[in-house]
């Protein structure tokens, strides 16, 4: 076991069973967000958490412009601890854009997933003609703008957005503190990397059995996004969830796990 690896990325293990599930946290965002949900697969799953280089508690001196300058990057530290770990034939929950580093992972390293759950994830958050991604490139620039010149402001803006009008104020401030407490610079590069990679190209080589569980309303990545993905994904399962928002592992945790829990008992 790769040690190295494993206090790079914060690795956490945890569980009583002999199958892994990795849960992958999305931008802006660390490894605490599946508090309520990772516990409740302990008895059935080893759970691995992690954080990505350059958030959480990840050693941010690993972190370079180079290696993380598209989501390949991020799907290495997929493969890094899979490998480090010796894993194989997990099970693979991403929320928001590790969907797509969950993919990207899947496709280069078939051996590593039997099964993968995405929720609401988006492979373009650009709108363009015939493709609606949720955002105009004008929006996306202001936010990149807004997250150099008032970081704190950038979280304020972003929290209630991703967290859904439904969601308790407590927990909106809550993820609001999460994001601050990245690093800005990091942040602001990640975020240009997920609001821009393009991967739809890559969907209809995904191999691994594929759940996309999406809200009924996401302001950040919409339902018709989790429709284009399970046209384009030949494997795959969409669930469409009573929870409303960006973030149910957060706001809607029981039903999270229950979608998930149902999936892999299939």
């Amino acid at each position: 076991m790769n040690n190295e690896i494993l206090v790079r990325n914060h690795v956490k293990v945890f569980g009583e069973g002999t199958k892994t599930i990795i849960f992958a946290h999305g931008f802006g965002c660390d490894q605490s967000v599946w508090r309520d949900v990772a516990p409740a697969f302990s008895k059935d799953y080893r759970v691995v958490l992690f954080d990505y280089v350059g958030s959480g508690n990840s050693d941010k001196e690993a972190y370079s412009i180079e290696r993380y300058e598209s989501l390949r990057g991020y799907s290495q530290d997929i493969i890094d601890i899979c490998d480090a770990m010796d894993l194989k034939n997990i099970a693979f929950v991403g929320h928001s854009v590790s969907g797509m580093i969950g993919a990207l992972a899947s496709i280069e390293r078939p051996d590593l997933m039997e099964q993968m759950i995405m929720i609401g994830p988006s492979p373009y958050y650009l709108n363009e003609p015939g493709y609606s991604g949720g955002f105009d490139k004008t929006d996306v620039d202001a936010l990149l703008d807004m997250m150099e010149i008032n970081f704190r402001e950038w979280a304020k803006y972003l929290a209630p957005v991703a967290m859904g009008e439904a969601a308790e104020p407590d927990m909106t401030k809550s993820f609001e503190n999460t994001l601050c407490s990245n690093d800005p610079n990091i942040a602001r590069k990640f975020a240009e990397v997920t609001f821009t990679s393009d991967s739809r190209d890559v969907l209809g080589e995904v191999k691994t059995p594929t759940l996309i569980l999406q809200t009924q309303y996401d302001a950040i990545a919409p339902v018709e996004v989790g429709q284009y993905i399970h046209a384009k994904i030949p494997s795959s399962e969409l669930v469409l969830m009573e929870a409303t928002g960006h973030n149910p592992h957060i706001s809607y945790p029981e039903e999270t796990v229950a979608c998930i829990s149902a999936y892999l008992k299939k």
